[in-house]
């Protein structure tokens, strides 16, 4: 008759366990640090003006010529603020049609693939397209959201499932950074427009 070691056996990989725990990890070398969009574009915004002013005084740089003569009739189909456009249009592409988020999101609105599909656009490289997706989008959060611009917003970066869950921005510092930088260049903006 063999012995029953099976007790022996747990007991042995318990202490396994522990020694593990206990032991010091290796150190394994950080992955380098990744640049968010947010700060590099404020980091340039910080070192000189965008070329390309345009009527608002928000400097967007021109790569698709065109697309900017669209933006008033959109803001006023869509009831969005042609202001408040250019200010998502600056933090979330610099005004660049074939920008892409390490995320997806791709052109000067930063549609994500589903939201894209979702709003009926095409091509979120085709820059009206685009601007038409995005604007349409700000409407439809805006008219959710009764008009509350930060929640809009938020739920603009964050999706809207995650405005609901928290009852307003979310906690990511994020999100938190976007809307204040947003604002800002809204408040900025508009004021330059009186």
């Amino acid at each position: 008759m063999r012995p029953n070691l099976s007790g022996i056996v747990r007991i042995q990989g318990r202490i396994e366990e522990i020694e593990r725990r206990i032991r010091p990890k290796k150190e394994l070398p950080e992955p380098p640090k990744q640049e968010r969009f947010v700060d590099v574009l404020e980091r340039e915004e910080a070192k000189k003006p965008l070329p390309g002013a345009v009527s608002t005084g928000v400097r967007i740089p021109e790569v698709a010529e065109g697309w900017e003569a669209h933006i008033p009739g959109l803001a006023a189909q869509y009831g969005i603020d042609e202001s408040l456009i250019r200010a998502v249009i600056r933090m979330e592409s610099g005004g660049k049609t074939d920008a892409v988020s390490h995320k997806g999101a791709m052109g000067l609105m930063q549609l994500m693939p589903g939201t894209a599909k979702m709003l009926g656009v095409d091509d979120p490289f085709d820059p009206v397209q685009n601007l038409e997706g995005g604007i349409k989008y700000l409407s439809q959060l805006s008219d959710k959201y009764n008009g509350d611009l930060t929640k809009t917003l938020a739920a603009y970066n964050a999706g809207p499932g995650r405005v609901d869950a928290y009852g307003g921005i979310p906690p990511f510092a994020e999100t938190q950074k976007y809307v204040r930088s947003i604002l800002a260049l809204y408040d900025r903006d508009s004021e330059g427009e009186n």
